[in-house]
């Protein structure tokens, strides 16, 4: 028998940065973030023998070992490890021999939320061979423990919650256990017309999103003003930008989009870099309105607001640089799991 799973990678709108700790927890945080057909997957095979065998074919890595209780990290598939690590713990299955094979359309430190999202994909897959009970909050939850208590990685709360559960949502977090996913019922002509005026772009660059989170957290932790009156105007900007949406008012969303990058930006100073703000000056230059990266900054994907056809002039623009245009449609549902 063959289980496999996928969860959507997602595009973060407004209000990134908000549902980290502890301005989430002091504050309060606001998200608003679409899922798109970009995946992470996940399959296990029942397989005989006395192994259990991780491999990652994106990454061509791979781990073997014994049937065991807990797998020790190494930095080889720690995540794939501390998954299973944590079901035995939480749910004290009887191990036994399996391999789980991954695969993310997207790499590491894109911005989409690319390791989050293969948390919950790999959760789902397991849920779905041993019937867990656990639904869409409870395996966004978990995915957040396992990786920022099991694992100790920084970030925040909103990919784990968009990879379970999918489509549009504005999301609301006062601490990571009081979670609140609005599913947004947004008109199709509205998503139509927003996918026509949306490029997403990758730059070509990952980044270590922990650093520039880590900056971050630092400055709020310190009180720093600057950090937190931006933070303040981006949770806003959620606001706003879900209002604009629902109402129709796409061509606010370029003007938004722009606040929103430049109230980012003031958060930290590792969220942007020369190359970076001359691709974004090259884009307003050919005609778009507004955009930002997506995710914590550095690197990885810029989606870009081009209304009335301008899509065309800015790509052309856009040539001269390394990156490349990825073509996406959002998705209304989140993580799906099947047997084989």
């Amino acid at each position: 028998m063959i289980i496999r799973a996928k969860a959507p990678l997602r595009l973060g709108f407004a209000g990134g940065g908000t549902d980290v700790s502890p301005y989430c927890d002091e504050y309060g945080g606001s998200i608003l973030n679409a899922t798109i057909n970009m995946y992470a997957y996940a399959t296990i095979d029942l397989i005989n023998g006395k192994n259990i065998v991780l491999c990652a074919s994106d990454r061509k890595e791979y781990f073997e070992t014994e049937v065991t209780t807990f797998i020790p990290y190494n930095g080889t598939l720690d995540l794939l490890k501390a998954v299973y690590n944590r079901l035995i713990k939480d749910f004290a299955f009887k191990p036994q021999s399996f391999r789980l094979t991954t695969y993310v359309d997207a790499p590491a430190g894109s911005g989409l939320g690319s390791s989050s999202t293969l948390v919950v994909a790999i959760l789902k897959a397991f849920v779905e061979w041993l019937n867990l009970p656990l639904d869409d909050y409870g395996i966004a939850q978990l995915a957040w423990s396992i990786e920022r208590e099991d694992l100790a990685m920084s970030g925040g709360l909103q990919d784990q919650y968009a990879a379970a559960f999918g489509g549009f949502n504005f999301m609301q977090f006062k601490g990571h256990q009081n979670v609140l996913v609005n599913p947004l019922r947004i008109k199709r002509k509205y998503l139509d017309e927003l996918e026509i005026n949306l490029l997403l772009y990758y730059t070509g660059t990952s980044r270590l999103s922990s650093k520039i989170i880590n900056s971050q957290i630092s400055n709020v932790k310190n009180k720093t003003v600057n950090t937190l009156a931006a933070l303040n105007k981006i949770k806003q900007s959620s606001y706003d930008m879900k209002e604009a949406l629902l109402m129709g008012r796409l061509n606010d969303m370029g003007y938004l989009l722009n606040e929103a990058w430049i109230n980012k930006k003031a958060t930290s100073t590792a969220i942007t870099n020369p190359i970076i703000d001359e691709l974004y000056e090259t884009a307003l230059d050919a005609g778009a309105t507004g955009g930002k990266i997506s995710g914590a900054g550095g690197g990885g994907f810029f989606m870009f607001f081009c209304p009335e056809l301008t899509r065309y002039s800015v790509i052309e623009a856009l040539k001269k640089y390394d990156g490349e245009f990825k073509r996406f449609t959002f998705t209304d549902y989140g993580a799906q799991s099947w047997k084989y």
